[in-house]
């Protein structure tokens, strides 16, 4: 089951909005066969892990065990069902780290194993093959997408100024961001933010997809001219105003009440399961109020400090998980204690 966790963090990015899936065959103590979901709408790691035996060992096919790290899918979806071709190579044995949350799985992967005269052990390292798809069963599971937060701060505790752009962590830790924002879905920038900083919010430092790009513009005042309105990256800009499609950007208006709540059932509708939001300090401070968060990273430049700057946000009911140094960046790492 390690092997199969292994297989399915090679996917990171690269298929959602399914989960991470390994998938490893075994004969005898021995591997014959090992595979992973690649891609959003290739096949799943259960073909993979087949098509990989060598064809002198399909004979043993049906005598092996196949671990996957979740429960295979019963249903029809881009792919034919994983349980029925597990039940047409009349695999007798299938080791599961963690039932799927999927309504149209839930059980019923394991139940259609089950009736076929598989026996179907569960829990297999339960706990990290949950950890692993985190962001696929926050969002069946909470209907919202995984929220993490992400700011960059000096010594003491300020993000920068109010009127011109500071680059606070250094080019490791930047480059450490890029490839936080490939595995995501959607990275999410406020209004001062857009306009202070002028960001692309793009993977460019780091080998891997652009996530979209959301937007909080609720007047529409930030002029067209910012990077993050070229038509590069699908972009989604939420305001007070207007609903309309211009190319890759997408203007949706909603309500004043409960604005961070509709962005989330917005975001919850189009099948976008995580976001990072990379600020400003208003609109991070918002979401962890709200309690509308389930992980923070923090870079904390400890070569910089800075006066009369813009406070980082405070956060609230929170668990440090760890901490990592990039030379004068130490990156913190918690959870919502929720």
């Amino acid at each position: 089951m390690s092997r199969c966790l292994q297989l399915a963090e090679l996917s990171i990015g690269n298929v959602a909005p399914n989960p991470m899936v390994g998938a490893v065959l075994v004969y005898e103590d021995k591997i014959i066969g090992e595979g992973y979901h690649q891609k959003y709408g290739g096949p799943h790691a259960e073909v993979n892990c087949i098509n990989n035996v060598k064809e002198e060992n399909n004979f043993l096919i049906e005598k092996a065990t196949l671990y996957v790290s979740l429960e295979p899918c019963s249903h029809y979806g881009k792919t034919p069902p994983c349980a029925d071709l597990i039940i047409k190579n009349k695999i007798k044995k299938v080791v599961i780290g963690c039932k799927d949350v999927y309504k149209e799985v839930a059980g019923s992967g394991i139940q259609k194993l089950q009736n076929a005269g598989a026996e179907v052990i569960t829990g297999v390292l339960e706990k990290d093959c949950i950890q692993l798809n985190i962001r696929f069963f926050t969002f069946h599971l909470k209907f919202r997408p995984y929220i993490i937060l992400k700011w960059a701060q000096t010594a003491n505790g300020k993000i920068g100024y109010a009127e011109k752009r500071i680059l606070i962590s250094n080019e490791y830790s930047n480059r450490l961001v890029h490839k936080w924002r490939s595995e995501e879905a959607a990275i999410l920038a406020g209004t001062n933010t857009a306009l202070l900083d002028d960001p692309l919010l793009t993977t460019r430092l780091w080998k891997g997809k652009n996530a979209v790009r959301i937007v909080i513009d609720k007047e529409l005042k930030l002029p067209s001219t910012l990077k993050i309105f070229n038509t590069d990256v699908k972009t989604f800009i939420y305001n007070l105003v207007k609903n309309s499609t211009e190319e890759n950007l997408v203007y949706i208006k909603l309500d004043k009440e409960n604005f961070i709540g509709q962005i989330l059932q917005s975001l919850f509708e189009m099948n976008i399961q995580s976001v990072m939001i990379e600020g400003g300090a208003r609109t991070l401070q918002s979401f962890i109020n709200e309690g509308l968060w389930d992980e923070a990273r923090v870079i904390t430049n400890e070569s910089v400090t800075i006066e009369n700057g813009i406070a980082a946000p405070e956060m609230k009911n929170f668990n440090l998980q760890k901490r990592e140094r990039y030379f004068d960046d130490v990156i913190s790492y918690y959870k919502n204690n929720d």
